[in-house]
């Protein structure tokens, strides 16, 4: 131990990769940054008092209130650390994976276990008691730098969840529904798909079953990705599968009869429960209808995919890595019309999108194209329903609104039928504004045509729209551009589309009141103001949301604001001229900016 040599290069992630794989703890301890600076008397006396030792999967490491007995370091495996929910439970708030340490902040404090510390797979562990981290501060106490700087990153992400790294998803379990489920099929695409992003291993039941923890634990750091097909039952084999994946891929064939997985009888396994589960609905193009809505009753998730054809295997790979694409859909009027020009700019620029979620006009548009409208389809169905005619013409008395709604909601029936959100090729979503709880409210499921109308209800000219009890608006009323919301669900890129007006209305007209009714003819055809009760209410149901949209902008990868003040947000006829201001805006704005989705 005392002939051991402080390392110096290659990198530290190299010498860590490389102690593991001998499984040589003087090495990996030596490459840490609390104690790569120790010379190799002092190293050699540190790791002599390491203890070295298994966690099981679910195995817990300590718990939050106990008193820190030492730090430790993850030599195989993952940890996860969990923290107290405000209204009790808790939520895992961060991993510890291979080569890294837990449990630094309180040794150095003296204070209690402040989260909790579980293994998330079997996992081996290396321990430094506070006895000889004591030794090691009054020797070296260099190292209390580096344990201050790791104490404050992870308090600072403890206390700001936009500070916390994503999870990292490496391993996946797909999890079949049954034998008829054709998991293999999908799961030989998947790899295909993510062999694009990194090393990626797919394996089988067949050649893996007797393989020990160590076979795993090599299999896993000599890729980026490995991919395991667990049986339909809940067997051994796939009981292990669980526990070694960070995340599991519901796969079953969408026109099947819903039931529960029986795989997942072992997910009450606490090693196993809380992974991250999506669902994958197998099937032909044109009848995603077929079960899907009793599917996600039955298994709801945080996210499902229709998968068609490879394009969608691909969509599915890059979502669940964290390299999906979000395009995010503003309203303002006729002046929505530029989403579909910057549609196409997106299509041309082969940008595949792979998740939506929109408000207003903007809901509409991105439902057609969530839908798989091409764009010619999108052209004409978009040009007979909001161009040909007004939308807002059958004008009513002016109980509730200006207008009845019959024409927006005929109109969104015929373009969407009976077809559910979730039943849309990709992820989407929109939001409307809820007046009973007075807050944005987010639908990701229910019938397509009755949403949109809801997230269109303009306050005072459409009626809202009343259902279980709510009232729901315009979404533009509180968010017109809800790019938080996309981030819940995203782990990836966003594209922010802002159509919106930071200024619309101007007049020349000096008034404070209507004139008499002897003399409105007059006022009508000579001093004629440039804004109407129409315009005016249109503004003011978005004026709320204005400073809020500033801030939204921020949280986009890419923000495309085509210049539209030259367009009147109920200029329906304007809508040629819109496209295209959108489509050259985006060509223009990704020649310059585009490398910043790529990075």
């Amino acid at each position: 131990m005392r002939s051991i040599i402080r390392i110096v290069s290659p990198g530290p992630d190299t010498i860590i990769q490389s102690a593991l794989d001998r499984r040589n703890l003087p090495a990996l301890f030596a490459a840490l940054p609390l104690l790569r600076d120790l010379d190799s008397e002092l190293l050699a006396e540190v790791t002599g008092e390491v203890e070295w030792f298994s966690l099981p999967g679910g195995a817990m490491l300590f718990a939050a209130g106990q008193p820190a007995d030492g730090l430790y370091v993850v030599v195989n495996g993952a940890l996860g650390v969990y923290s107290m929910r405000p209204g009790g439970g808790s939520q895992l708030s961060g991993r510890v994976a291979a080569g890294e340490t837990v449990g630094e902040g309180e040794v150095f404090s003296g204070k209690p276990r402040a989260s909790s510390v579980s293994a998330l797979r079997d996992t081996e562990v290396a321990r430094l008691s506070v006895k000889t981290f004591e030794t090691l501060i009054a020797r070296h106490p260099q190292s209390l730098r580096q344990i201050a700087s790791l104490a404050i990153q992870r308090l600072e992400a403890l206390q700001n969840p936009e500070l916390r790294s994503k999870p990292n998803l490496k391993t996946f379990v797909l999890v079949p529904h049954d034998a008829a489920s054709d998991a293999p099929h999908f799961a030989s695409g998947f790899v295909d798909c993510l062999r694009r992003f990194g090393r990626t291993e797919l394996v089988l039941g067949a050649t893996a079953a007797e393989q020990t923890s160590h076979w795993f634990h090599r299999l896993e750091r000599a890729n980026d990705f490995v991919v395991y097909v667990a049986d339909p039952e809940p067997t051994n084999w796939t009981k292990l599968c669980l526990r070694q994946a960070d995340a599991m891929l519901l796969v079953a064939r969408r026109e099947s009869e819903p039931r529960p997985f029986r795989a997942l009888a072992a997910a009450a396994d606490p090693a196993i429960a809380g992974r991250p589960a999506e669902l994958v609905l197998l099937g032909n193009r044109g009848a995603r209808s077929i079960n899907s809505r009793r599917w996600l009753t039955l298994h709801p998730l945080r996210r499902h995919h229709h998968v068609d054809d490879p394009l969608d295997i691909a969509r599915v790979a890059r979502l669940v890595t964290g390299r999906g694409l979000g395009v995010v859909l503003s309203g303002g009027g006729a002046r929505g019309f530029a989403h579909i020009g910057v549609m196409r700019a997106l299509q041309s620029a082969k940008l595949p999108v792979d998740s939506i979620g929109a408000t207003s006009i903007g809901a509409i548009i991105g439902a057609g194209w969530a839908a798989g409208w091409t764009y010619a389809e999108m052209l004409e169905r978009v040009r007979r329903s909001f161009v040909d005619t007004n939308p807002l013409g059958d004008y009513t008395l002016p109980l509730l609104s200006l207008v009845s709604g019959r024409r927006v909601g005929q109109r969104l029936r015929r373009e969407f039928g009976e077809a559910h959100i979730e039943d849309l090729a990709l992820p989407y979503f929109c939001v409307s504004t809820n007046l009973t709880s007075g807050q944005v409210a987010v639908h990701r499921r229910g019938s397509v045509w009755l949403w949109l109308r809801a997230s269109v209800a303009i306050p005072g000219v459409l009626p809202p729209v009343f259902t279980q009890g709510n009232v729901h608006v315009d979404g533009a009323t509180i968010n017109n551009l809800p790019v938080d919301i996309m981030r819940e669900t995203l782990d990836g890129k966003v594209i922010a589309i802002d159509t919106g007006a930071d200024k619309t209305l101007e007049t020349q007209a000096e008034l404070t009141e209507v004139p008499s009714a002897w003399r409105l003819l007059a006022w009508l055809g000579r001093d004629r103001p440039r804004v109407n009760i129409v315009q005016i209410l249109l503004r003011s149901g978005m004026i709320n949301s204005a400073a809020a949209t500033m801030a939204q902008r921020e949280l986009a990868d890419l923000v495309l604001k085509p210049p539209l003040h030259r367009i009147d947000m109920l200029d329906w006829k304007a809508f040629d001229r819109a496209i295209e201001i959108g489509y050259r805006h985006t060509c223009e704005t990704l020649e310059r900016q585009g490398a910043a989705l790529s990075k």
